[in-house]
């Protein structure tokens, strides 16, 4: 379900893959689309690397065969981390995540408008993301953690990638948007 208020923008279905103008502009969509399948392989990546400690503790409470570590829990914390912020990437991409149904009835136009009106508080929010998240991973690039003695900034990085994120994804859906309200809706179907 990519692109959801894009989709419904046009009714021809998504649209990711697409060349918007060809030459520059279509490679930028399919760079930001390929961006956003390493996001997916990263996300199912985040789940496994989750489910690896959070089983191993559950295995050491009710047997005496695996001992208890102490940072299984420590990993488990920073996979869930990472794991909301991928998620939280994607569903911006894919416009589910900042998204209202307040008004379900609008033409694709109105819908555009909606669009480009939310998307500057996305915007807003990205950037505050990213410039304080980048703060944040400041704080830790000479920490380790206690546990697991990974350093912090491998997790704290994942504010401000989630900002610039956000604002990559915000900003591609604002931009068809605009197409949209301009005439130039060309941009669906692949």
């Amino acid at each position: 379900m990519e692109h959801r208020m894009i989709e419904t923008f046009d009714g021809s279905g998504p649209a990711v893959g697409a060349a918007p103008d060809g030459g520059g502009q279509g490679m930028l969509h399919r760079l930001i689309a390929g961006y956003a399948a390493l996001l997916r392989g990263l996300l199912g990546l985040s789940l496994l690397v989750l489910l690896f400690p959070v089983t191993l503790q559950i295995f050491a409470r009710f047997t005496t065969l695996l001992p208890h570590w102490i940072w299984t829990e420590e990993m488990a914390r920073f996979g869930l981390i990472w794991m909301v912020m991928i998620g939280a990437m994607l569903a911006v991409r894919e416009g589910t995540h900042f998204v209202v149904d307040v008004f379900p009835r609008l033409s694709p136009r109105g819908l555009a408008r909606i669009e480009l009106m939310t998307g500057v508080f996305v915007l807003a929010f990205a950037l505050i993301f990213l410039v304080f998240g980048w703060e944040f991973t400041e704080t830790a690039f000479y920490r380790i953690s206690e546990m697991a003695e990974l350093p912090l900034w491998l997790i704290h990085m994942a504010w401000p990638l989630a900002g610039l994120s956000f604002v990559l994804f915000s900003a591609e859906r604002m931009w068809l948007a605009a197409r949209l309200l301009a005439g130039r809706d060309g941009v669906a179907g692949a």
